[in-house]
């Protein structure tokens, strides 16, 4: 299978996937069962599916997400690969300040249903998508200024469990906007660390980037630094995966990055709690 390329290029490592998307993210087309048998093949021995709750109404994926049909699906992928995979229940639930009573309704009815929940903004304050045509017209910071708001505010609600793709605006901007330095919105982001560190908020190392536009994780690891200075310490893992093919891939390599940034656990998730297990028991487990 295609993830078994991911073995072998990346050091036999074990490692998490707690990004993947199915079916039931409208723009996914993989079931379950493929990405845990690819999951497998990659090296991954634990793998949350976070499909996307969308809520703004604007959003394709609106009312497409069916989280009693999923919670019974990831039932029987935990029975069907029991002993060769840990399947979690996850979601990558979308933070927007227009949708905040929302989110909330959705995160007391179902949170507790969860192993799992990310927190992602995708969406700009007014409710646009931030996609390269948001960029025209705004600088840099007009984009990534109010976006770290939002993902202040997201860390603050308590909704989540870690939040996604840190510095997402850069998987996205345009060629006329490809100057972005992370140094730039580093006093920005200490707050966000130090409310993280506080509430005990993770965030994701997302490999997504490494396999497309901007060709760096999200983030990368100088924001990891920056984080550990500030004293933090919790981290998930996920590849963003729509596909079988990239289940597991960068992950190994995100978890030398981690251990050379000072970080040396990743976090595992079971009922919305935290157990953190040492990146070099990952390594040892998969070699």
């Amino acid at each position: 299978m295609p993830g078994a390329r991911h073995v072998e290029e990346e050091g036999q490592s074990a490692v998490f996937d707690y990004h993947v998307h199915s079916t039931f993210s409208v723009d996914c087309v993989i079931p379950i069962e493929e990405s845990c048998r690819a999951a497998i093949a990659a090296g991954v021995t634990e793998i949350a599916f976070t499909d996307h709750v969308d809520h703004v109404p604007a959003d394709p994926g609106y009312g497409y997400y069916r989280p009693d049909a999923y919670l019974l699906e990831i039932e029987r992928a935990q029975d069907r690969f029991a002993g060769a995979l840990t399947v979690l229940k996850g979601a990558e639930v979308d933070f927007n300040q227009g949708t905040t009573d929302v989110v909330a309704s959705f995160i007391g009815e179902y949170g507790a249903a969860y192993d799992f929940v990310i927190g992602s903004v995708h969406y700009a304050p007014n409710g646009t998508m931030i996609v390269p045509d948001y960029f025209a017209d705004r600088t840099e910071d007009d984009v990534f200024l109010p976006y770290l708001d939002q993902i202040q505010q997201a860390v603050e609600s308590g909704w989540f469990d870690t939040i996604g793709h840190l510095d997402l605006p850069k998987r996205y901007a345009p060629k006329s906007h490809r100057n972005y330095d992370p140094a730039r919105y580093r006093e920005r982001l200490e707050p966000i660390f130090d409310a993280m560190i506080e509430r005990g908020v993770a965030f994701e190392i997302n490999t997504s980037g490494l396999r497309q536009t901007p060709k760096t994780s999200m983030p990368g690891p100088a924001v990891v630094r920056w984080y550990v200075e500030r004293g933090g310490r919790i981290i998930t893992t996920g590849t963003d995966s729509h596909a079988a093919q990239t289940v597991g891939s960068g992950l190994a390599k995100t978890l030398d990055m981690l251990a050379l940034c000072g970080i040396d656990t990743v976090a595992s998730f079971r009922a919305r709690r935290a157990q953190h297990v040492p990146i070099a028991d990952l390594q040892m487990r998969g070699s």
